[in-house]
């Protein structure tokens, strides 16, 4: 059984294959963003909320807010969460299968 790594075991490689993996899901929309940006905190940086929050710039309030699906949270909250990743919100095509 192979035992997960803690983020501070993980390599640069080990990083950036983590995050591509939950953009890939994101844009998939296999993952929820508050999902995403959890998981992005606690397994790519190890980071506290409070930690995260103060890094990002944003209040403990908002990133619990993100992270939990809850309220309407801005386009500048959300591309400051994402930013450290090199990741931002945007458009993407819809794909249309039958026209």
């Amino acid at each position: 059984m192979s035992k997960l790594k803690s983020a501070r075991d993980l390599t640069v490689l080990d990083r950036m294959a983590l995050i591509d993996s939950i953009k890939e899901s994101l844009a998939e929309g296999t993952l929820e963003i508050g999902d995403a940006v959890r998981r992005l905190r606690v397994e790519v940086t190890g980071l506290h909320q409070s930690q995260f929050a103060k890094m990002c710039k944003i209040s403990v309030r908002t990133l619990v807010h993100i992270e939990h699906g809850e309220g309407n949270q801005t386009l500048k909250s959300l591309n400051a969460v994402f930013r450290p990743f090199g990741m931002k919100m945007g458009v993407v095509r819809i794909r249309r299968d039958t026209i």
